[in-house]
């Protein structure tokens, strides 16, 4: 009698597994920066499984950086923007720090020095722009930063206009950096939910759902019962993650160095 007493005692503690809701399986795709190279094989992996699984809903989120670092920025926009509508995959964007910095510098052109400090000018050149000689000019970023707007093509601009801050699934919340701990995740800050880090990863504080990002990069996936990180920092390593989930079940896919690897189990939320 006590063991059995026991043993529903040890079950109403164990922690839920969250989950994603029943039919709908949920893509989630780390930091690009640029690697255009190793974006669209795990695409054509997504789009793939979807072609699999035909009865299911399928949402595809990308937690932000699109650019900078990498060699390919803008046609990693352009990629982006002009995936098909028509294969009942539903698309999402997240903002990411780097594509704030680049409007930042879009709308006031004295930010450009700091941004190009971390990866800007690549995004510059993939546009054929080139930094300023006399980059203590302010001069020199004003024309730099009109140049990038006009050749910036209007569906370029709408799709970084666009972009959201997180977005919930299920048991899950997807932003680029991170959440404040404490505080609610429906208000969370713009720049929290782009910038934070320290105070994020190093928090045991729980939310409300797993937190599941992008922004620090680490060598492998970080997952535990607050939050998974996928940015693998693909510019480098030639290593972009992906998470899948449906149910419960939680795999990562990623493309190393062109080449989609088989899908691994993350380890459970509660060990």
């Amino acid at each position: 009698m006590i063991s059995r007493l026991f043993k529903r005692k040890l079950q109403a503690q164990a922690p839920r597994m969250p989950v994603v809701p029943k039919g709908v399986v949920t893509w989630a795709v780390g930091d690009i920066h640029g690697r255009l190279d190793l974006l669209e094989p795990l695409v054509d992996s997504m789009i793939a499984d979807r072609a699999a699984s035909p009865s299911e809903h399928m949402v595809v989120i990308f937690l932000g950086d699109y650019i900078d670092r990498g060699p390919h920025s803008r046609r990693v926009i352009r990629y982006l923007c002009n995936l098909p509508e028509d294969l009942g995959i539903e698309w999402k964007f997240l903002k990411g720090n780097h594509e704030e910095a680049m409007l930042d510098f879009l709308r006031d052109p004295a930010t450009g020095s700091t941004w190009c400090e971390y990866g800007g000018d690549a995004t510059l050149a993939s546009y054929g722009l080139r930094l300023p000689q006399m980059k203590h000019k302010p001069q020199a970023w004003a024309h730099l930063s009109a140049d990038l707007d006009h050749k910036l093509a209007p569906v370029e601009r709408a799709f970084l206009e666009g972009l959201e801050l997180s977005l919930a699934v299920g048991d899950y919340f997807f932003a680029h950096a991170g959440a404040r701990p404490g505080i609610a995740l429906s208000e969370q800050t713009e720049r929290d939910l782009m910038w934070i880090r320290g105070s994020f990863l190093e928090s045991e504080i729980e939310f409300e759902k797993v937190v599941v990002h992008g922004h620090t990069p680490a060598p492998a996936v970080q997952a535990d019962r607050r939050r998974i990180g996928i940015d693998t920092k693909a510019y480098e390593t030639g290593v972009l993650t992906a998470l899948r989930l449906s149910g419960a079940d939680r795999r990562i896919v990623q493309c190393v160095d062109g080449t989609v690897r088989d899908s691994t189990p993350v380890f459970s939320a509660s060990a």
